[in-house]
């Protein structure tokens, strides 16, 4: 009985000891924001490697047809240890990313 408690307790220490590659782990190196009236930013870093900015503007303030333009990037290093880059803007006609890995539809 204490052979098999001892060998449960060196398997929970090895276990434990193993580092996990858990993306919930990752620490925020900067965070920066800045929210006004007429629009935002923010800029985040994380230490797993992302990257996210961001701006946002509201246009035709007071108009009927008052909407808000985003435009911002995000990095992250994939699986295969390449980071991947995304640039876009989003606005009233709708989400519009762009990247070296993406394909390139044009919208007609």
């Amino acid at each position: 009985m204490k052979i098999a408690i001892v060998f449960a307790a060196f398997f929970i220490a090895v276990v434990v000891a193993v580092p996990i590659d858990d993306p919930s782990q990752a620490q925020i190196l900067r965070l920066d924001s800045d929210v006004k009236p007429d629009g935002y930013s923010f800029a985040l870093e994380t230490s797993d490697g992302k990257t996210h900015n961001e701006e946002g503007q509201l246009k035709n303030i007071g108009a009927e047809d008052e909407t808000i333009v985003v435009r911002g990037s995000y990095s992250f290093v994939a699986d295969d240890g390449q980071t991947y880059t995304v640039n876009y803007i989003a606005d009233e006609n709708g989400f519009q990313p762009e990247g070296a890995h993406l394909p390139n539809v044009g919208i007609h």
